[in-house]
C-alpha cells in the first residue's frame, strides 16, 4: 500500500524515486472494457442538479475522468462508506475505518443520466473485478463501490450490474458493492483537482492519464477538453 501523500513532498519524491519507477513498470492501466448502454436508466430531463457518489480506487483518477464529462458541474474527492463519524486521509489510509476513497459528482440531469455516469465508471474509470484494490493500490479504501442517493439510483445500479454480468464482458465476476449513501466527507485540499494540477506526476502519468485518453476515445460525444474546475 503506497502512501501517496509522502510522494508529494520534495524529500519524499527523492526518497521514493526507486519505488515510483517500480510502480510505473510493475503496474499499469489495463485496456478499457466498453460497457453496453444501460437497458434501464432515468430519462434525461430538465430539473435540479443531481449527485452521484462512486468509489473506484484512488480518487485522483476517478475525479480526473469525470471532470472531463459533459454535463458534470463539479467533482470532489472525499471519503464515504465508513463506520466513523469523520474521515481524513491519515485514518482512512490505514484501511480500518471502512471508508473508501470516493468522488462526489454533481451533474445536470438534462445533459447526463445516472446510467451514463455508471457506464463510464464501468468502462474507463476502473476495473470492477478487482476486490479491495485497484492497480497499485491495495486495501478496503480502494474498493469498487456505488453509493446510491435514492431508490431510483439503486434500481439503475442494480439492474446495470446484472446486465453487465450477463454480458460477460469482463475476465472475472464484478465485485462492485452497492450501498446507500450515509455521508460524504470531502478530502483534504491537496487532494482536490490533483490530476489537473499534477499532470506530470509519475503515478498520474501511468495510472490515470490513460483513463482520460480512453474517455475521449470511447465516449467522444461526452468528452470535454476543458474541466469542471475551469468552469
Amino acid at each position: 500500500m503506497f502512501d501517496r501523500r509522502r510522494w508529494m513532498t520534495v524529500g519524499g519524491l527523492v526518497a521514493s524515486g526507486a519505488l515510483a519507477l517500480f510502480a510505473l513498470f510493475a503496474f499499469g492501466g489495463e485496456e478499457p472494457v466498453l460497457a453496453p448502454v444501460p437497458a434501464f436508466d432515468a430519462p434525461k430531463a430538465p430539473g435540479e442538479l443531481q449527485t452521484a457518489v462512486l468509489a473506484g480506487g484512488c480518487f485522483w483518477g476517478v475525479e480526473g475522468v469525470y471532470e472531463h464529462v459533459r454535463g458534470v458541474r463539479s467533482v470532489e474527492s472525499g471519503y464515504a462508506g465508513g463506520n466513523k463519524a469523520d474521515a481524513h486521509y491519515d485514518i482512512v489510509s490505514g484501511g480500518d475505518t471502512g471508508h473508501a476513497e470516493s468522488v462526489r459528482i454533481v451533474f445536470d440531469p438534462a445533459q447526463l443520466s445516472y446510467g451514463e455516469i455508471l457506464r463510464i465508471f464501468f468502462s474507463v474509470v476502473h476495473d470492477p473485478t478487482q476486490f479491495n484494490k485497484q492497480g497499485p493500490d491495495h486495501g478496503k479504501q480502494y474498493r469498487s463501490n456505488i453509493f446510491y442517493a435514492d431508490d431510483m439510483q439503486r434500481q439503475i445500479a442494480t439492474k446495470y450490474i446484472a446486465q453487465l454480468e450477463a454480458a460477460k464482458i469482463y475476465s472475472g465476476p464484478i465485485v462492485t458493492r452497492l450501498d446507500p449513501l450515509k455521508a460524504f466527507y470531502p478530502a483534504e485540499a491537496y487532494h482536490q483537482n490533483f490530476l489537473e494540477k499534477n499532470p506530470t506526476y509519475p503515478y498520474i502519468v501511468y495510472n490515470d492519464l490513460p483513463k482520460i485518453r480512453a474517455l475521449k476515445k470511447e465516449f467522444p460525444d461526452m468528452y470535454r477538453d476543458d474541466t469542471t474546475s475551469k468552469g
